[in-house]
């Protein structure tokens, strides 16, 4: 992009392997209003060699991250020593990239992109993220972020931010990058450093933590609070069905409901309860 600006996302082999997550997350792109052109501006950051060959059959900006006496081509389990090196690698990673001097919007690629998120990004902020869930306000503190989508601006708070976030994990041993930042985002040094910090909306940037509930404004929606490759392959193509059938839907339709959270759902995992019917979300008339 003319300002500098790419947007990435990390492939391992497990999500590489055909029809599965990076399959859907670029039919995402080619399938909502607006977002083919993003297409150009992606680079799949891949993590193993396997991963790297079967991102030169899909895409044509690819880049290999090879970290030397590490496998990520298995599908890392969440909170597994495997996963935790795997996040903190990015994490270093990204950094670097703003060293660099590019912006950058980082994407899981389990984020379903369906719209051009760039009109609702802060135009203030050096460092912006998703929220598991958002309390209503921006620039509250106490929002619950999730590291899978971000956009952060290329300059020296960025990346002083990015060198402690980084130092921080052998503070914070055996934690995440997300629960990390929850431990340091009050931090004196990040205060003082004078890091302009915000929280992105659900109603834009949805998840299955918190799906968005307005689909006429809704830009991404990430398989957070989903644990294993399976859900969230099963729960994903619900969701692109869905948007397909939101397109099909006639001008003034005012009735529309995600199926999604599934297996995905928390209360299924942790409960193992029967769900009820999702309510059905009314779409706002244009």
């Amino acid at each position: 992009m003319q300002d500098n600006t790419v947007i990435l996302t990390t492939l391992n082999e497990a999500w590489a392997a055909p029809n599965s997550i990076i399959d859907l997350f670029l039919e995402s792109f080619r399938i909502g209003e607006r977002t083919r052109w993003l297409l150009n501006h992606l680079v799949i950051v891949s993590l193993d060699q396997k991963a790297f060959s079967r991102c030169m059959v899909l895409h044509f900006h690819c880049f290999a991250l090879v970290t030397e006496g590490v496998d990520f081509s298995r599908e890392a389990y969440f909170m597994t020593p495997d996963y935790l090196r795997m996040m903190w690698r990015r994490i270093d990673f990204l950094r670097s990239v703003l060293e660099m001097g590019y912006n950058f919007v980082f994407t899981d690629a389990d984020v379903m992109w369906f719209r051009d998120p760039f009109p609702h990004f802060h135009p203030d902020a050096d460092f912006q993220i998703a929220c598991d869930h958002f309390s209503g306000r921006s620039d509250d503190i106490e929002n619950k972020p999730n590291g899978g989508f971000k956009f952060v601006r290329s300059n020296y708070r960025s990346i002083e931010f990015y060198k402690f976030w980084h130092s921080a994990h052998k503070l914070y041993t055996g934690l995440h990058d997300q629960d990390v930042l929850n431990r340091i985002k009050n931090d004196s040094f990040i205060t003082e450093m004078g890091l302009q910090l915000r929280f992105l909306d659900t109603t834009y940037f949805g998840g299955f933590c918190e799906p968005s509930e307005d689909i006429t404004q809704v830009c991404t929606m990430h398989a957070n609070c989903c644990f294993g490759l399976n859900s969230k392959l099963h729960d994903l193509r619900l969701l692109l069905e869905d948007w397909r059938f939101f397109l099909s839907l006639p001008p003034g339709s005012n009735t529309f409901g995600w199926r999604v959270p599934q297996n995905c759902s928390l209360d299924v995992l942790f409960l193992d309860v029967q769900q009820p019917e999702p309510p059905r979300t009314k779409i706002l008339n244009a």
